[in-house]
């Protein structure tokens, strides 16, 4: 047969997907410009609904190439290899967060003036309450999501792989509401305006996005376990999950570093 595959490798028909999700990616960003300078937010939001659209979409056809037989050993170790490298560039960005926020807790230059060296306002932000409470959340989070995935490799237990979703999905979310509760605590004891200081903006920027990814990560495990309730994933083929459960570790890594960075040595 002339069009056999004789090869382990997936080659891709022409998708309309990437140059979407770039027109999308530039609306977005254009429209945080317009919606900072106070014009309009209608055009980010209009891009971050293509953005959506473009992600279910896309992923939603990545499913379907999986069930079909198109993902092969070397096309999973090809995934697996792009995610390690997504998670790579992920950790910079924080990296830049953590740079900024040591940078003016240790050396504030616009404050340094010849030989005196002016301390920095520190804000001690309470670490053993809600932060606390929010870091066990993750953790306990964390090893639900790995029992689930020790019960689908090691065990073939979908009832477990179900249950150690569901209990992860359950602490993100929690995470999330007590974090939203700790920044309108902090908003209504604070007269904070962005920008006006160094430590609180690096805070909310810091955690605030850690906060998104968790956004992100918690949507991600309710896929998963959508498509686990299914029966989509095996212990041979589940690199959705797999890519799922990095991510969310990730999360926990990077607030374990928040946690003793941001609210630990400002003590």
């Amino acid at each position: 047969m002339a069009n056999a595959k004789n090869h382990d490798f997936h080659i891709l028909a022409p998708s309309i997907w990437p140059l979407l999700g770039a027109v999308g990616g530039f609306a977005m960003l254009f429209g945080a410009v317009l919606w900072m300078q106070a014009i309009t937010p209608y055009l980010f939001l209009a891009g971050l609904a293509l953005v959506l659209y473009v992600m279910f979409a896309w992923w939603s056809e990545v499913v379907h190439e999986s069930h079909i037989g198109d993902h092969t050993p070397v096309v999973r170790i090809g995934l697996r290899y792009g995610f390690i490298l997504f998670i790579m560039s992920e950790v910079m960005f924080f990296a830049a967060w953590f740079w900024s926020f040591f940078k003016h807790a240790l050396y504030p230059m616009d404050e340094y003036a010849g030989s005196e060296y002016i301390a920095p306002e520190f804000f001690q932000v309470d670490a053993f309450h809600l932060p606390l409470i929010n870091t066990l959340l993750l953790l306990l989070s964390g090893c639900a999501v790995t029992w689930a995935h020790h019960a689908l490799v090691h065990e073939n237990n979908r009832r477990d792989l179900i249950n150690g979703l569901a209990i992860g999905i359950f602490f993100g979310i929690l995470f999330t509401a007590l974090q939203a509760f700790e920044y309108y605590e902090l908003l209504v004891h604070h007269d904070w305006t962005f920008g006006g200081d160094e430590f609180f903006s690096n805070f909310f920027m810091a955690t605030g996005f850690h906060g998104f990814h968790v956004i992100i990560g918690t949507i991600f495990l309710t896929i998963c376990l959508i498509r686990a309730i299914k029966g989509h994933f095996t212990p041979e083929r589940h690199v959705g999950f797999e890519a799922a459960a990095w991510y969310w570790h990730f999360v926990d890594v990077v607030w374990l570093f928040l946690f003793f960075a941001v609210y630990i040595w400002g003590l």
